[in-house]
């Protein structure tokens, strides 16, 4: 009886709460932004696209900036009522990157290949609103895809039933999130993944993977809060030494070099606020993806440090377990649309833009993304 009560007043407050807040619209949580109208991506826009800059709100009253692409020529799609009906796709990523960068590459690679995509700052950073600068958290975070979605359901141009989203590095285990979390999510790609839950709580590969540890990053957070709120962590270090991790090389050549350099992007300057992600370090963002029912395509470089972040996510997406987690869950009930695909000879780096390599001293690209791969997986599943 008490348990029935308990539902019944839930009911009861939730049902309160929507009457009352009948007038909140998207227009009236709408923040005015002063948006970049040049040019000034790192990569050259394609002649195959329509390009403009779009902003749209979320649920917490934030309103972020994208970029919006569109394929100039449009094929074999769905017409409603004289309107051609695209498949769409939302685009972010990596932790700590803007849309100038890498999401704002697969979102116009996407467009070239039919669908309408969308790049997006998240909240706190780049051109998107949100005060202290570069802050996250799993909720707001998630809640960014989830608005993106909200976005394009409501574009004319869009079949709000055809829509994914693509995730990379950090951006994408909160993918995986986001699509456990909404049913609206019909295919996701994790790219060259990070678990940001897992790494703010144990450290890479896990190394402080006992309570003792995790207590000590606790203490040092809590301390760093009265310290100094808004002290920042620092990006990606301005000179590398010869013997540090390849990984640490890779995003030095990334983020502070012209190949990726963007003057918004905090990895290419002074990082993320210390204390911006300790919400991170108790949470846990892959819980439920083995109850992802939509189709995903986890993508990793063979040779990227990061690698066990998108192996573990998919064995957990698939088997309900995976090395690494703690919690167990049921095996999916759709494993058969679920993917790994590993990229020969590619590090971390390499599928944020398709990679470099060195000739006389200047950086040559690569191609080591699949977009034709990423663009027939979504034809699957959202056309």
């Amino acid at each position: 009886m008490r348990t029935i009560f308990i539902a019944v007043l839930l009911g009861g407050i939730l049902a309160g709460c929507t009457n009352s807040n009948k007038q909140t619209t998207d227009n009236n949580m709408e923040q005015k932004l002063t948006l970049t109208q040049e040019w000034d991506k790192v990569f050259p826009l394609s002649e195959k696209v329509n390009h403009k800059k779009v902003t749209f709100e979320t649920q917490y009253g934030l309103t972020l900036a994208a970029d919006l692409y569109t394929p100039k020529e449009v094929r074999e799609v769905k017409d409603v009522n004289g309107v051609k009906k695209l498949p769409a796709i939302a685009v972010s990523g990596p932790f700590g990157a803007v849309k100038e960068q890498c999401s704002g590459l697969y979102a116009m690679k996407m467009a070239e290949r039919g669908f309408v995509a969308l790049a997006f700052d998240p909240s706190y950073t780049g051109e998107s609103s949100g005060e202290p600068r570069r802050t996250a958290s799993p909720d707001i975070n998630t809640e960014d895809f989830l608005a993106a979605v909200d976005f394009l359901s409501k574009q004319d141009n869009v079949d709000a039933e055809k829509i994914g989203i693509i995730g990379i590095c950090g951006w994408g285990g909160i993918a995986l999130n986001a699509a456990a979390a909404d049913t609206r999510i019909k295919a996701t790609v994790a790219s060259t993944m990070y678990d940001m839950t897992r790494v703010s709580g144990n450290d890479y590969n896990d190394a402080f993977d006992v309570e003792e540890a995790r207590h000590k990053n606790r203490e040092n957070l809590s301390k760093q809060r009265l310290a100094d709120p808004n002290a920042m962590a620092g990006g990606v270090l301005d000179t590398v030494p010869p013997q540090a991790p390849r990984f640490v090389h890779d995003y030095f050549d990334y983020y502070k070099t012209p190949r990726g350099y963007h003057k918004r992007s905090g990895n290419s300057n002074d990082g993320w606020r210390v204390i911006g992600t300790q919400a991170y370090a108790n949470s846990r963002f892959l819980y439920y993806i083995n109850e992802i029912r939509s189709a995903v395509l986890v993508m990793h470089g063979a040779d990227a440090h990061s690698r066990y972040f998108g192996e573990a996510a998919y064995h957990y997406m698939v088997d309900g377990k995976a090395e690494g987690y703690k919690f167990v869950g049921e095996p999916n009930p759709n494993p058969e649309n679920k993917q790994l695909l590993i990229i020969p000879d590619a590090s971390h780096c390499d599928l944020y833009d398709g990679g470099y390599e060195e000739k006389a001293g200047k950086g040559q690209p690569k191609n080591m993304i699949p977009w034709d791969k990423l663009a027939e997986f979504f034809a699957q599943y959202l056309i």
